[in-house]
């Protein structure tokens, strides 16, 4: 009849079978360290994993959105929208796009 090996024994696969899972637990964890470590250097913590520090600066408009809404709303006429549009210009180095200059 057929048994299964014991784990020392020469006749089955032993602490072997142990090797693959292990190995992939390693690479799993090892990727997210990784992009753990990156999202913090480049952008903070917010980057990959959305936490609360991330919608904080989303919400915070640029100058120049404020001013595009403000036309828009019609707060303020196409004159006075060039005029500080060009101050903005001048002050953020973007253009109205938010492409630099």
């Amino acid at each position: 009849m057929f048994e299964l090996a014991h784990p020392w024994s020469d006749g089955g696969p032993g602490l072997w079978i142990l090797f693959v899972p292990v190995l992939w637990a390693l690479v799993i964890f090892g990727v997210v360290t990784l992009l753990r470590r990156t999202g913090r250097r480049h952008g903070g913590p917010g980057r990959y994993f959305h936490g609360p520090q991330s919608t904080a600066r989303s919400d915070t408009p640029t100058p120049i959105a404020v001013l595009g809404r403000r036309f828009a709303a019609g707060e303020i006429d196409e004159e006075e929208y060039w005029r500080r549009l060009s101050v903005l210009e001048e002050h953020f180095g973007t253009g109205p796009k938010g492409d630099t200059a």
